[in-house]
């Protein structure tokens, strides 16, 4: 078998927010949405090697090679991150390259403290044959095969990618970022209809974990297209969670930096607005910065 490698962007051995338990989180380079309001900007391009970053690195960490790529030294790096802040092209030089075997070793050693793992981005689902090549890895190993697969995904993969990835999957974490198509796209750069499906599919095969719901504060329309989001809400399971999102400006590049962020007070109301037309367990937010 061909073993599938990722390029990823980093990884949490622990994190207790990334799906139920305690998990190893990977988080994998490169994102087909380009959302105004994201927290990880350097995640959603692949390094074009223009060299811009290069001049700037405070410990001569990047180099262009002889075969004109950037070439990032890890040993010399102190995660200053100005490569990231100067990067036109919203991405990072400090990306690894992982094959399947090189994550199952680490997996194996994080196993006895880890209920599972969850796969991020980026946008996790553009690497799925590696997702799916690593799943079917764990759930064979026998060292391995007590631990959950979760993907943390914004819900664009169409059903026939779910059904490829179904048979080692546990559950999927899928952002709806807005409902109406023109809020979505202007949001994100594309349309709903594939999020919403995601939403119904994995919800019909018993895969979806929580549905993340995006509060802006006059920018996204999930507060005032409210009936129509409960009515989707209510046909999905019981035990669902769905967990809201208050936008805040860490992170955040351009434009969204002038907007208003979403206090305590202002989730407050659009929790109150849901909890009393869903039978669902609603998560809030626990920290606000």
């Amino acid at each position: 078998m061909d073993e599938k490698r990722a390029l990823v962007s980093r990884i949490l051995n622990f994190s207790c927010v990334d799906g139920p338990g305690n998990r190893l989180v990977i988080f994998l380079q490169g994102c087909n949405f380009n959302c105004k309001n994201c927290h990880n900007p350097h995640t959603i391009n692949h390094c074009n090697h223009c060299g811009d970053c290069v001049s700037g690195c405070p410990t001569q960490a990047l180099s262009i090679d002889a075969h004109d790529k950037v070439v990032w030294d890890e040993s010399l790096c102190t995660h200053c991150d100005h490569c990231i802040d100067v990067c036109p092209h919203k991405s990072s030089p400090k990306i690894f390259s992982y094959s399947v075997t090189d994550l199952i070793e680490l997996i194996k050693q994080q196993r006895y403290f880890i209920s599972g793992i969850t796969v991020s981005g980026g946008e996790a689902t553009l690497q799925l044959p590696f997702i799916i090549q690593l799943f079917e890895r764990v759930k064979s190993d026998p060292e391995l095969s007590h631990l959950t697969c979760f993907i943390d995904s914004n819900g664009y993969l169409p059903q026939t990618g779910w059904q490829r990835v179904e048979p080692w999957l546990d559950g999927v974490m899928v952002d709806l970022k807005a409902w109406q198509q023109e809020t979505h796209q202007w949001l994100v750069g594309r349309s709903n209809h594939k999020v919403i499906a995601s939403i119904t599919y994995l919800a019909s095969i018993g895969k979806l974990h929580e549905l993340r719901l995006l509060h802006i504060p006059g920018k996204s329309d999930l507060d005032s297209q409210l009936n129509d989001l409960v009515r989707l809400i209510n046909t999905l399971p019981e035990d669902l969670v769905v967990r809201l999102n208050a936008f805040q400006h860490h992170g955040v590049v351009g434009e969204a930096l002038q907007w208003e962020k979403c206090s305590e007070l202002e989730m407050t109301r659009f929790h109150q607005l849901l909890a009393g037309k869903i039978s669902q367990p609603i998560k809030l937010p626990t920290v606000y910065t």
